[in-house]
């Protein structure tokens, strides 16, 4: 039998992770939750632009935690802890890409979370892509190759004009702000929280004994002339690029660099920041021996109007998540990690799935 899932928002990544469910032969759409009024009642595959799927979404959280479901794949803007409670509570495993990849056990709001998962029976998997694999999942992978590991560094090179999300970019983000109002960044913050996680599970991981404090750089690049994007004008003097840059050390020395570059395009910034040779981009590099570099290329759109339709980093994103799901589903109850789940693969394409 099938494993039932409900996906919770119908955002970029909700959209992706619906259509992921409904690829993959181990799982099933059952429910969906919704903020929008405008979207309750609408089939969830015609809000997914996939056609009709027989599944109504709905905002009736209680009539949702009631469903008989295996799992919810939790993706809503922000991430709400009594909400998870709850579905935890009820039964239901939650794979996420907001938050708990490799959370601190010690503290008291990761404690009731592993109090609601014992209550309910159930596992709660944090993963996705930067966050949730580039940083830690794969480097982890990488680092089998070596031998007296000396440095980790996980780094993303991202044309932010694909990003379709314009409340997030302007409001969240801070870009087309002033750089000293840009500096009050909450993203420092809110992505942070993840990559810190990253952090410590990569010092978990490779037995490294970091330094009480972890490091954090926030630079950024100004337009030098009007940039036009699909966010509106970004006026000269605004922020138009932002670097932000977390690193893990030992006894002063970094040995986990975990790194984001943001740029609405290279033209008319200064500093004259660019992608390089090597364009967008996703690397991973393991100061070792031997030495290891790998960079992943196809996560990001081919060109900033394909990004606004269909942004491949999205989807990847939302199909980290959602390929777990029977792991997740199969794990002992509480907080699991990639340190604590198995391999976990993608599946092949329905037509090479079948014999004859």
């Amino acid at each position: 039998m099938p494993y039932r899932v409900i996906q919770w928002a119908t955002g970029n990544v909700g959209r992706a992770a619906v259509a992921g469910v409904v690829a993959h032969p181990e799982l099933e759409l059952v429910g969906c939750w919704v903020h929008s009024p405008d979207k309750v009642g609408r089939d969830v595959g015609e809000l997914c632009g996939l056609g009709s799927l027989g599944v109504r979404a709905t905002d009736d959280v209680a009539a949702l935690l009631a469903l008989e479901a295996d799992a919810v794949y939790y993706s809503p803007l922000l991430a709400r802890p009594a909400e998870v409670i709850r579905l935890l509570e009820s039964g239901k495993n939650v794979v996420t890409p907001l938050n708990w990849f490799f959370p601190d056990r010690a503290s008291a709001a990761i404690a009731e979370l592993e109090a609601a998962c014992r209550r309910g029976g159930a596992t709660l998997h944090g993963t996705g892509i930067h966050p949730g694999g580039i940083t830690e999942r794969f480097p982890l992978m990488i680092s089998a190759l070596c031998r007296d590991v000396r440095h980790v560094r996980a780094e993303e090179f991202s044309d932010i004009r694909s990003y379709a999300a314009v409340a997030v970019v302007r409001d969240v983000m801070l870009f087309g702000k002033r750089p000293e109002e840009a500096a009050r960044s909450p993203m420092l913050k809110l992505l942070g929280h993840g990559f810190q996680q990253s952090i410590h599970m990569l010092a978990a991981g490779l037995g490294f004994v970091l330094d009480p404090e972890l490091r954090t750089v926030h630079e950024m690049a100004v337009a030098t002339a009007p940039i036009d994007t699909p966010v509106g004008r970004l006026e000269a003097g605004t922020v138009a690029a932002q670097r932000f840059t977390w690193q893990g050390t030992v006894r002063g020395e970094p040995v986990a660099t975990v790194r984001v570059n943001w740029l609405m395009g290279e033209q008319h910034l200064d500093p004259p920041w660019s992608f390089g040779p090597g364009r967008e981009r996703f690397e991973i590099e393991i100061t070792g021996d031997p030495p290891a570099r790998v960079v992943f290329h196809g996560l990001h759109p081919t060109d900033v109007r394909a990004g606004q339709q269909n942004n491949p980093g999205i989807a990847a994103t939302a199909m980290h998540g959602i390929n777990a799901i029977p792991a997740v589903c199969r794990a002992k109850p509480g907080i699991a990690t990639y340190l604590d789940l198995p391999l976990v693969s993608g599946r092949a394409a329905t037509p090479l799935a079948r014999r004859g």
